[in-house]
C-alpha cells in the first residue's frame, strides 16, 4: 500500500474497521447464525472469484464477477447482516485485481462488499423479507417477496456507489457527487437483475429441494454474464485498436500530441447536445480521435518541416484524409466514423477537400468533427502561439458558420460549453518542446486547397508563424498551414 495516497489509506482503514464491527455480532453466543448456509455460500462465492482469477487477462473475469453478485445477494436474503458480510470477504480477497496496488485494492473490495452485503441484508430484514421466502412447508409469498428484494438491491447499489465515490475522492480528488452521478445509474439495473437471481436462489434454498437446486439458478446467470463479458472483451479490443492508432500518430506528429483525444471529447459534447443515441455518440468519439490517422501516410519531413510548405508538400498533406480512410476501411466497428475521417476538411461552401462536397452532402459526422477540430486548434497552446480564450474561439466559429462550418454544429458546441465548460486539462500544451511565440501579435494562419483563407479551417501549424507584416490574411482561424 506504499503507493496509495494517505487519504485513500485512511479511507481503506476506516472501511476495514467498519466491516469488522459489522461482522462481530455473528460471533456473539446468543446470535443464531445458520453457519452451514454461510459456509456453503462463502465457498460458492470463493469458487466464482477463484475461477475468474485463474482466467487470463481479458478472459472471463467479468463472468466470475457477475456470477458472484447473485451469491452475495442470496446471502443477504438468507443470512443476518453480520453473516452476510462474512460471506463476501473470502471471495473478495481471492478475486483478480488488474491494477496495482493489488493488496490495497483487495482489502478495499473485501471491506466494501462486506459493508454492502450487511446493508442489503439489513434493508431486506427491515421490510420483512425473510418471512416471504417460505420454507418449513410454507410457500414463498409472491409478489410480496419482490419489494424487500428490490429494496435490498437498492441499498446494495447505494452503499457500493457511495463507498466508491468516497475512495475516488480520497485517491483522485474527484467530487463525491459527480462520482455518484456517474456510477449509480449504470449500477442499478444490473443489481436489480442480480437481486432477482439471488431471490430465486434463496427461495429454492429454503424449498424442499435444498441448496443443490438453488445452485442451478446461477447457471443461466453465469451464461448471461459470459455473453456480457464477450461484449466487453470486444469493446476492449476496439479501444485497444484506437489507442494503438492514436499512439502511432502521436509518435509521428509530436507537435499536436493530445489533440486527437480533445477533438474526440469536443465531438462527444456536440453529439450529446444534438441528442444522438449512445451508439452514434461513441462512433463520433472514435471519429474525433482518429480524424488525423491519415498522417501516418504523410512523410515525416513534411509534418515536422520548419517553415512554409511548398505547393507540392501541400498537395501531399491534403491526401491525409484519404490515407486515413484507407487505413480504417477494414475496421467494421467504426461505421460512420470512416466518413468523418475522409470528409472532415470539407467546407459547407464546397471549397474544402478532398472532394469539394458542400452543404448536406457532407456527412453529419464530418461536420461535427470539423467544428471540434477547429475549436481545439484555436484553444490549444502550440509551440508558436498561445491558446485563444474559449469565447474568442467560439466567436470565430460563429463567424465562419454557414460558409465553412455547419451552424447547427457550432450552436450545439456553444450550448454544450455553456453547460459543461472546457477545463484547463482539455487545453494542455500539445508540443513536446514548446518554443517562444514570436510576439503577441503574430498572426494565425488558415489553409485550404485554394490558398489562405481567414476561416478556422486550419487545425494545425507545425512551422513558425508568418510575421504580421508579411501576411495579408486577417487574424482569424487557428492556422494557415496545410498540415491540418
Amino acid at each position: 500500500m506504499s503507493g496509495t495516497p494517505a487519504a485513500a489509506r485512511a479511507c481503506i482503514l476506516a472501511a476495514v474497521l467498519c466491516a469488522i464491527w459489522c461482522t462481530l455480532p455473528a460471533f456473539a453466543p446468543d446470535t443464531p447464525v445458520p453457519w452451514g448456509t454461510a459456509v456453503l455460500l462463502a465457498a460458492l462465492g470463493l469458487g466464482c472469484e477463484a475461477a475468474g482469477r485463474r482466467s487470463p487477462s481479458g478472459g472471463p473475469g467479468p463472468v466470475a464477477a457477475g456470477a458472484f453478485l447473485p451469491v452475495l445477494l442470496a446471502a443477504s436474503f438468507l443470512l443476518p447482516p453480520a453473516a452476510a458480510a462474512l460471506v463476501a470477504v473470502g471471495g473478495s480477497l481471492a478475486g483478480r485485481v488488474e491494477q496495482p496496488p493489488y493488496a490495497a485494492r483487495r482489502i478495499w473490495r473485501a471491506a466494501q462488499l462486506a459493508l454492502t452485503c450487511a446493508a442489503a441484508s439489513w434493508a431486506y430484514a427491515a421490510l420483512g423479507g425473510p418471512a416471504t421466502l417460505g420454507g418449513g412447508g410454507a410457500a414463498p409469498d409472491f409478489p410480496r417477496a419482490l419489494l424487500p428484494a428490490c429494496a435490498a438491491a437498492l441499498a446494495f447499489s447505494l452503499v457500493l456507489t457511495a463507498l466508491d465515490a468516497v475512495v475516488l475522492a480520497a485517491a483522485e480528488r474527484r467530487p463525491v457527487l459527480r462520482s455518484v452521478y456517474e456510477l449509480l445509474p449504470p449500477a442499478l439495473g444490473p443489481h436489480l437483475v442480480h437481486a432477482l437471481a439471488g431471490l430465486m436462489t434463496a427461495v429454492l434454498w429454503r424449498s424442499p429441494y435444498g441448496p443443490l437446486s438453488a445452485l442451478l439458478v446461477l447457471l443461466p446467470m453465469y451464461l448471461s454474464c459470459w455473453v456480457f463479458a464477450q461484449y466487453h472483451r470486444e469493446q476492449a479490443a476496439h479501444r485497444a485498436t484506437i489507442r494503438a492508432l492514436v499512439h502511432a500518430v502521436d509518435i509521428k506528429d509530436t507537435y499536436t500530441r493530445g489533440h486527437s483525444e480533445r477533438v474526440g471529447r469536443a465531438s462527444v459534447l456536440i453529439a450529446r447536445e444534438l441528442g444522438m443515441d449512445d451508439r452514434r455518440v461513441e462512433g463520433l468519439r472514435f471519429a474525433g480521435i482518429l480524424h488525423d490517422i491519415g498522417k501516418l501516410g504523410v512523410p515525416t519531413r513534411v509534418l515536422r518541416k520548419d517553415g512554409p510548405l511548398t505547393p507540392e508538400e501541400r498537395r501531399i498533406m491534403e491526401l491525409h484524409p484519404e490515407y486515413g480512410h484507407e487505413i480504417v476501411r477494414g475496421i467494421g466497428f467504426l461505421d460512420e466514423a470512416r466518413d468523418a475521417i475522409l470528409h472532415h476538411h470539407e467546407r459547407l461552401d464546397g471549397s474544402g477537400y478532398p472532394y469539394g462536397l458542400s452543404g448536406s452532402r457532407i456527412p453529419e459526422f464530418a461536420r461535427v468533427v470539423a467544428v471540434a477540430d477547429a475549436f481545439d486548434a484555436m484553444t490549444s497552446t502550440r509551440s508558436y502561439r498561445r491558446a485563444r480564450p474559449v469565447p474568442a474561439a467560439l466567436a470565430e466559429l460563429k463567424r465562419c458558420a454557414g460558409s465553412q462550418f455547419d451552424p447547427r454544429m457550432v450552436g450545439a458546441l456553444d450550448r454544450a460549453l455553456r453547460r459543461h465548460g472546457w477545463s484547463e486539462a482539455d487545453t494542455a500544451v500539445t508540443a513536446d518542446e514548446p518554443r517562444e511565440p514570436q510576439g503577441p501579435h503574430a498572426p494565425l494562419e488558415s489553409h485550404g486547397p485554394r490558398g489562405p483563407r481567414g476561416a478556422a479551417a486550419g487545425a494545425r501549424r507545425d512551422a513558425p508563424p508568418v510575421p504580421r507584416a508579411r501576411s495579408a490574411a486577417p487574424l482569424s482561424g487557428p492556422s494557415r498551414d496545410r498540415r491540418r
